[in-house]
């Protein structure tokens, strides 16, 4: 059985993003960079108060950078050890994890791409997104769509960030939608499935990336594969 190697982190600063989301910045021990590919995961691990170790998956929410940071975005699941734990730790606090792991990341060659997240589904987005638009190579002659499903206004996470980088970059749409929007929002309402057609129309030719709860995800997916979408253009990741 493989062996995989145990890192030490300390949480940097732990940041409401909602009632019952953070976003969790993490500093990795003893090293000067630490490695991942946007969209990988890693193996949290911990031991509850009767002494049973637990380990949960999360994906990165941080590009890679030139430090060994890595950041989080975690829901408290009610009655859920690791997410309140998590959520509950002090800065300075240390953490234990394994990784990095997943082959959910961008596929050569790039195509024009849809993302589609909901809730913290947007954490392996946030990660794909920051790296793509950082060079002008890495993404020149494509364009971006983030479609992220939230209930409320306040719950379309990093919202500022996402507006800030469609306001520098022409060819990338941020397009959220609220099921449970107040009467005064202005942008798109209800699920997420209902407008991804919008956004592909009749294209069979470009990437999509779907990443949030199981219902949303077999939806989307249906979804494209009856407008002639070939399986192996739809890449996603669930989290329950």
């Amino acid at each position: 059985m493989a062996q995989f190697k145990t890192f030490d982190a300390r949480l940097l600063r732990s940041v409401p993003l909602s009632e019952f989301t953070r976003h969790l910045e993490l500093e990795v021990n003893g090293v000067t960079r630490f490695g991942f590919v946007s969209g990988q995961w890693l193996s949290v691990k911990t031991n509850t108060p009767d002494g049973e170790e637990m380990t949960r998956a999360y994906s990165i929410a941080s590009p890679p950078a030139e430090n060994g940071h890595v950041a989080f975005c975690l829901n408290r699941v009610q009655d859920g050890f690791m997410s309140n734990y998590l959520c509950s730790l002090d800065e300075g606090a240390k953490i234990a994890f394994q990784g990095p792991f997943g082959d959910f990341i961008l596929r050569p060659p790039l195509r024009d791409t849809v993302l589609i997240a909901t809730g913290t589904g947007i954490a392996p987005f946030r990660s794909m997104l920051h790296w793509l638009l950082a060079e002008g190579d890495r993404h020149h002659g494509h364009q971006f769509w983030l479609l992220f499903g939230a209930r409320r206004e306040q719950d379309i996470y990093y919202r500022e960030e996402f507006e800030h980088l469609t306001a520098g970059h022409t060819n990338f749409h941020f397009l959220p939608t609220l099921s449970r929007a107040a009467p005064e929002w202005k942008g798109l309402r209800g699920y997420v499935q209902e407008h991804l057609a919008e956004i592909v129309g009749t294209r069979t030719d470009m990437h999509a990336y779907i990443c949030g709860l199981d219902k949303m995800v077999k939806a989307n997916r249906e979804l494209l594969k009856s407008l002639g979408w070939d399986r192996t253009s739809i890449r996603y990741e669930k989290y329950d």
